[in-house]
């Protein structure tokens, strides 16, 4: 491809017509269309449909993903790996910050990211096909950014009630439930969703008796 546009619009396998995009943005909306095409029919959906929807043949999406494998991973790419900012694990130890303070900072920012459609239905769909991306995902999640978290709560809590690493899989857990009830379930989501975020926060400290900063 080295910087060259689409080849000129042909009839193909699907009879799609096609609009001269350069690779980049080309690959771009591949990628792109298959969030939302996974999201809505599951990880078992085919090529052929997703090509069918971008209106251009299979085969031109297999000039830019060798497999479908390798567009699933471009699609976790986008979806997880790309949505963890890079300095939540320094703002999650700094201890010049209240731990509740640095919490409520850090599920506020993530659930805006997590709890929307797509993230919610390619995260389930993913584990009822048996996939990798939710173990790959979840083993990354706790490394980064829950292990710390654990880290960070032992240092301050009684320390006739340490904290485990269940627990801290149990808080996350029942605030990424907010957006499942939503997105999963399609119930209501809270009115307020980030004070349902702070009460869950509260209520963990609090187990540890965990001073609670306002």
């Amino acid at each position: 491809m080295d910087g060259q546009t689409d080849s000129p619009a042909l009839d193909g396998e699907d009879g799609a017509a096609r609009k001269r995009l350069p690779p980049a943005e080309r690959r771009q909306q591949i990628v792109d269309e298959a969030v939302r095409f996974f999201a809505e029919v599951g990880l078992e959906g085919n090529t052929r449909e997703l090509a069918r929807r971008l209106g251009v043949t299979q085969s031109l999406i297999f000039n830019y993903f060798a497999t479908k494998e390798e567009l699933i991973e471009a699609v976790y790419e986008k979806v997880y790996i790309g949505r963890l900012a890079p300095d939540w694990p320094e703002r999650l130890t700094d201890r010049s910050v209240p731990l509740r303070e640095r919490l409520v900072a850090f599920y506020t920012e993530y659930s805006s990211l997590i709890f929307e459609r797509e993230w919610m239905r390619i995260f389930m769909f993913s584990g009822l096909a048996g996939a990798s991306l939710n173990q790959r995902y979840l083993e990354h999640l706790g490394n980064v950014i829950l292990l710390p978290l654990l880290a960070e709560t032992e240092a301050v809590a009684n320390s006739e009630k340490s904290p485990k690493m269940e627990d801290v899989w149990n808080l996350h857990g029942g605030i990424v439930y907010i957006g499942i009830r939503q997105h999963i379930y399609r119930m209501p989501e809270p009115a307020k969703p980030q004070e349902e975020i702070a009460r869950a926060i509260d209520k963990f400290l609090l187990y540890f008796s965990i001073e609670i900063e306002h």
